[in-house]
């Protein structure tokens, strides 16, 4: 009888840090899951136009990036540009043809930056480049995928810079939702999540 009563508490206690265990497993993952909503939301929504700034930042990697960089150049938006993570083999000439534009129009105030390889990367070359041409504010250009992770990573190698994200929505995302478009919605927020704990940084797939 004795044995049994001592079993009782415990048996009790186990029920409660299993349901414990639950609980908090579930939490975490709804947490999860309305991060993702939100995150999604936000890839595939058109922001308002960045204000004018000093320079522009387009991350290579995705269509249009670079096109529309260009374009808020043309537009005054800023006095400056750089082209982050550009090929070795590519000039200005290459990437103007994009839009139809003449280069030397633009001439002079497009820098390349042939050196990064990665989000990180592209913050490092940023990095460089605004302290280079006493650059204040910027406005960033990648996908809206990707934004959350640029803005994040850019900000951490020049917090004293502000920031205005123009994301692009590429043509993949501009249909109905399947499961490719999904999956690379996973991923990048999987990597999102990544860096926002600090975890070893993971090699750039799309952006």
């Amino acid at each position: 009888m004795t044995a049994a009563v001592l079993r009782l508490p415990r048996r009790i206690g186990l029920r409660f840090l299993l349901l414990r265990a639950m609980l908090l497993a579930g939490l975490g993952a709804a947490g999860l899951g309305a991060g993702f909503l939100w995150f999604a939301h936000a890839a595939l929504r058109a922001g308002p136009a960045p204000p004018r700034a000093d320079g522009i930042v387009a991350l290579t990697g995705g269509a249009d990036r670079i096109e529309t960089a260009l374009r808020l150049l043309l537009a005054g938006r800023a006095r400056l540009l750089l082209i982050s993570g550009v090929a070795p083999a590519a000039d200005l000439a290459d990437l103007a043809r994009r839009i139809h534009l003449d280069p030397t129009r633009v001439a002079g105030r497009v820098t390349l930056g042939h050196r990064a390889a990665s989000t990180v990367g592209n913050a490092t070359e940023t990095a460089a480049w605004v302290r280079t041409h006493d650059v204040r504010t910027l406005i960033v250009v990648t996908a809206g995928y990707h934004m959350p992770r640029a803005l994040l990573e850019i900000g951490r190698a020049m917090p004293d810079i502000r920031l205005y994200p123009d994301a692009v929505l590429p043509p993949p995302l501009r249909g109905r939702l399947d499961a490719a478009m999904l999956r690379l919605l996973a991923v990048e927020y999987a990597k999102y999540l990544g860096a926002l704990i600090g975890l070893p940084r993971l090699p750039r797939a799309a952006g």
